[in-house]
């Protein structure tokens, strides 16, 4: 997903990929960035669109795997949390090995 992309442009990718309109409310939206670097959270509170960006210096976002084809899936919010913790770059290689 191209980080450069906005408040807009990522809801308008909410709305077509996963038939969600973040506007309704209720949903965070997960975007990742191809290096598992970057990672943009768009939710809609009481007034407004909201944006969270984030990108790990030392470490790599673990994504959770999605069943094949599918363009979206659902965590909760213990997930989400270990999501955004990031995982250290050298624990990746030790449990790949």
């Amino acid at each position: 997903m191209d980080m450069r992309y906005g408040f807009d442009r990522l809801a308008q990718l909410a709305r077509e990929r996963v038939g969600e309109d973040p506007v309704d409310g209720g949903a965070l939206f997960v975007f990742a960035g191809k290096s598992a670097t970057r990672i943009k959270v768009l939710w809609f509170d009481r007034n407004g669109l909201c944006l969270l960006y984030k990108r790990l210096h030392r470490a790599v976002f673990e994504l959770p795997a999605a069943a094949s084809g599918a363009v979206s899936i659902h965590i909760d919010g213990v997930a989400l949390a270990r999501l955004l913790a990031g995982v250290a770059k050298e624990e990746k290689r030790r449990a790949a090995a």
